[in-house]
C-alpha cells in the first residue's frame, strides 16, 4: 500500500469512527434518558466508543471488498438505500458472530451468548435494524454523494462559508 493510500485509508476510518461514535452515542444517551426516567441510572458509554471503532473497520474492510457495489450503476438514492441496508445487516451479522465467539471462550452455549435486542424477539431486532439502517443513510449520502460529485468538491460545499455570510451578507445557497 503506498503512503497516500494508507492515508487516505487513516482519514477513511476517522470519519467513519466519528460518524459512528456520534450515532451510537445518541442511541446510548437516548437509552440513558428512558432509563432515567424508570428511576435507573445507566452511564454505560463506553460501548459507543468499542462499538465505533470495531465496526468502523469492518465498514472499512467491507467497502475495501466492494461489499454492497451491486447498487453503484443505480440512481444515487438506491445506492445510499442499499447500502444502508446491506450494511446495516453485514453489522448485524457481525455482532451476532462476535457476540457468540466471544461466549464460547467464555465457556456459553451459541444460544446461551446469542446476543439480545431488547426483549429478544425478533419484533426488536427489526426495530433494531430499522433504527441503524436509518442512521446510516446520512452516513452513505455523503459517500455516495462524494463519490458522484467528488469528495474534494463535496468537502468545500460543507466547509466553505456562503457568499455573502463573511461580512453579514443575505447570500443564500440555491
Amino acid at each position: 500500500m503506498t503512503r497516500q493510500g494508507l492515508y487516505h485509508q487513516i482519514i477513511s476510518f476517522v470519519e467513519i469512527g466519528v460518524y459512528l461514535l456520534l450515532f451510537f452515542g445518541i442511541l446510548a444517551l437516548h437509552e440513558a434518558v428512558v432509563a432515567a426516567k424508570d428511576g435507573i441510572q445507566f452511564h454505560f458509554y463506553g460501548f459507543a466508543i468499542v462499538n465505533a471503532l470495531i465496526f468502523g473497520k469492518v465498514i472499512l474492510i467491507a467497502e475495501d471488498f466492494s461489499f454492497a457495489e451491486w447498487s453503484r450503476e443505480q440512481r444515487p438514492i438506491y445506492t445510499i438505500l442499499a447500502k444502508s441496508v446491506a450494511f446495516t445487516l453485514l453489522l448485524l451479522v457481525f455482532y451476532i458472530v462476535e457476540e457468540v465467539v466471544v461466549g464460547k471462550f467464555k465457556g456459553k452455549t451459541i444460544s446461551g451468548s446469542f446476543p439480545r435486542i431488547g426483549d429478544g424477539s425478533l419484533r426488536d431486532w427489526l426495530f433494531a435494524t430499522i433504527v441503524l439502517s436509518i442512521g446510516l443513510i446520512p452516513f452513505f449520502s455523503f459517500r455516495v454523494i462524494g463519490r458522484v460529485f467528488g469528495e474534494r468538491e463535496l468537502r468545500s460545499l460543507f466547509l466553505t462559508p456562503a457568499k455573502g455570510s463573511a461580512h453579514g451578507g443575505g447570500g443564500t445557497i440555491t
